[in-house]
């Protein structure tokens, strides 16, 4: 039983094709759509699509993502799924995800493992995740090569880690903090799609990719520190 949670802002280009997309694969018990403050029509595609929605207006992946963890912990499936709104992530590559999933407790879509089409990662991304994943990876001695926003995690072990990051360093923290838990962490290779609509809210703007590797950065410190 597998939940999918999808963080969107302004999508309505694509919202409705993803959510579809993964209601198809047969595998996906419901999906919740975090509306982060969208001036479109984001919210009414994801219900016509077969999702549930619900509004975050704090804007910040993080903030979205609580809001639809706070909305799934009423009947909590066994593990969640979290993939991007624009269609970069491929429904099909979810049964990979599962599939490592039933020996793991966080499953990671790598990008740097799988296949990426010509502009769905930014030089950006590429460079910053490298430097994160390395340290992780020198650190904690646990597979990293991606941050990707696609992956699986057991409930129990996502509420383990009481993630609290409101923005850009969500992805890094369940990483990080698996890792010094403990937990099985494992990386299956992906694709990662052309974005169909609109822009990446992080890497897409210099001050989102500015943001996000302070974040990183920021993160990777503190909890290299700690004991």
């Amino acid at each position: 039983m597998v939940d999918l949670v999808i963080p969107a802002l302004d999508e309505e280009g694509a919202i409705g094709e993803v959510v579809a997309g993964f209601l198809a694969t047969g595998r996906i018990r419901r999906v919740v759509v975090a509306d982060n403050g969208s001036t479109d029509r984001t919210a009414e595609r994801a219900r016509a699509a077969g999702a549930e929605v619900v509004r975050e207006p704090e804007r910040g992946y993080g903030a979205a993502c609580l809001k639809a963890l706070a909305h799934l912990a009423v009947d909590p499936p066994e593990a969640v799924l979290f993939a991007d709104g624009d269609g970069s992530d491929e429904p099909a590559d979810l049964a990979a995800l599962l599939a490592v999933l039933e020996r793991a407790d966080l499953v990671i879509g790598s990008r740097a493992l799988g296949r990426a089409e010509p502009g769905a990662l930014t030089l950006a991304q590429r460079v910053g995740n490298a430097i994160a994943t390395t340290a992780i990876r020198l650190r904690y001695r646990v597979p990293a090569t991606d941050l990707g926003p696609f992956r699986a995690i057991r409930w129990a072990a996502l509420t383990r880690l009481a993630l609290r990051d409101r923005n850009w360093g969500w992805t890094i923290e369940m990483q990080l903090k698996a890792a010094r838990a403990g937990q099985r962490i494992a990386e299956v290779p992906v694709r990662a799609r052309v974005r169909r609509a609109g822009r990446s809210k992080v890497s897409g703007t210099v001050r989102g990719a500015t943001m996000a590797g302070i974040k990183i950065l920021g993160l990777l410190a503190r909890h290299a520190l700690a004991r």
